[in-house]
């Protein structure tokens, strides 16, 4: 468990939970996780308690059993966190139009 600073708002700490999935990237697209728009929603309780709800780009991807603990490990690293829970949802199924317009400019889907 991390220690608390009680200075920081759950919502400081999930720009910084932002800034740590902007480092994770999908592993058959060059692409960070948060511009793939693959995270659907955070939450951050005042116990800084983080659960993600994300999804994967086909729910085939060989990476489903370990990325979600991959990512939990990651982010429990973010100064601050307690816990943390990635819960992968199907529904919606991803498409490209949730990709971020940065990332769709880098794969050359405009």
């Amino acid at each position: 468990m991390s220690e608390h600073y009680f200075d920081i708002s759950p919502e400081e700490l999930k720009g910084d939970v932002i800034e740590m999935l902007e480092t994770i990237y999908d592993p058959e697209i060059p692409v960070n996780i948060y511009e793939l728009g693959l995270i659907y929603d955070i939450k951050i309780d005042e116990n800084f308690r983080v659960d993600i709800n994300m999804t994967l780009t086909a729910p085939g991807c060989p990476v489903a059993q370990s990325f979600p603990g991959d990512i939990e490990a990651k982010v429990a690293t973010v100064p601050n966190v307690n816990e943390v829970h990635v819960e992968l949802v199907w529904d919606p199924p991803w498409t490209k139009d949730l990709m971020s317009e940065a990332a769709q400019l880098q794969l050359g889907m405009f």
